[in-house]
């Protein structure tokens, strides 16, 4: 059998019927020459009874919570496609997602990552097409809840979302891939950074078309999801912010900070959020704590991470610092969405 030229990473954390529904979209994709990894997560070995009837996508099945990128990085080490898709086992792929990807890239060397036209499940618009940035290093997803006609031309992003992505297997390997010390969140956004130090460009392709279920497995507003999402912030940051933008970033967090607060107070945005779903003040300020100190103990590591990047740059701080002003979001817009 002929290696496939796309291979399709799921992991999965909560194995359920969304992961059956996941796969299901994927054997009825129109490109024919992928093949499908699951990577479970649950510790439990529950996927493989979850695969539809004649799917015949590998199961890695872990022991215990190997992360999203760790994961991810699981079923790269497996294949040997030169293309490789990330989704979400709570997404449902339309069948010309793959082929829609793969033409994109196939016509456009440069380009290392694709983003998808990600669709919320309900309806209700926008998931993601592709990311912005913001000078605290918060990312978010661009157009998000909004009319998915806005967003109908393929253009150059700065990164895809993880949820529906595809990276060409070169740009991972001159990469290093996904950092698996992220464990969740904004892994996505240090690969993607990593890539553009690197030389590669990102395209976002409205024609490959995803529909997800939103932070179905970690809850929308989670004392999990705040407090990975806080910490990776400042990692992404360390990582990869040339010097004069990370002097800037505990400037930009404050100004973010402050409107959390604000809108708290107005019971509306992402703070108000996670409010409602039983937490406080209080606990997200202990939550933005305990990430800072997480950043004082990943330090060393980070610094040597950061040189590695920098030694294997091909495009300067400045360049770097241009590509994310043309696709960012202030910190207002952070703490609303």
């Amino acid at each position: 059998m002929s290696t496939p030229t796309v291979t399709v990473v799921v992991p999965t954390l909560a194995a359920d019927s969304a992961l059956t529904e996941c796969l299901r979209s994927l054997e009825a994709q129109s490109y024919g020459e992928l093949e499908v990894v699951v990577v479970d997560n649950s510790g439990l070995g529950r996927a493989r009874g979850l695969l539809p009837e004649g799917c015949r996508a590998h199961v890695i099945e872990n022991r215990m919570n190997a992360g999203f990128g760790g994961a991810v990085n699981q079923g790269i080490q497996w294949s040997h496609a030169p293309y490789v898709a990330t989704l979400n086992d709570d997404a449902v792929a339309h069948p010309d997602w793959i082929a829609a990807l793969v033409r994109a890239m196939e016509a456009r060397p440069e380009v290392g990552l694709c983003a998808s036209s990600v669709r919320l499940h309900d309806g209700a618009g926008l998931d993601s097409a592709g990311m912005l940035i913001c000078a605290d290093a918060s990312s978010t997803q661009r157009g998000h809840g909004a009319d998915p006609g806005l967003y109908s031309c393929t253009e150059e992003a700065l990164l895809p979302s993880g949820s529906a992505a595809m990276y060409r297997r070169t740009m991972l390997a001159q990469t290093g891939g996904f950092d698996a010390d992220f464990f969740l969140y904004c892994e996505d956004t240090d690969l993607g950074l990593r890539a553009l130090w690197a030389g590669w460009r990102c395209l976002y392709v409205a024609d490959a078309l995803v529909e997800h279920r939103y932070s179905h497995s970690a809850g929308r507003a989670s004392s999990l999801k705040a407090y990975y999402v806080e910490r990776n912030r400042v990692w992404v940051a360390m990582k990869n912010f040339p010097l004069r933008m990370l002097l800037a970033v505990p400037f930009v967090s404050m100004a973010r900070y402050f409107w959390h607060v604000a809108m708290l107070l107005q019971g509306r945005g992402k703070a108000a959020e996670f409010a409602g779903q039983g937490g406080g003040a209080a606990k997200l300020a202990w939550l933005v704590l305990r990430a800072h100190l997480a950043l004082l103990r990943a330090l060393p590591a980070l610094l040597t991470k950061r040189r590695g990047i920098r030694s294997g740059a091909r495009i300067g701080a400045a360049e770097f610092a241009r590509k994310l002003r043309r696709h960012s979001v202030s910190a207002k817009q952070v703490a609303a969405h």
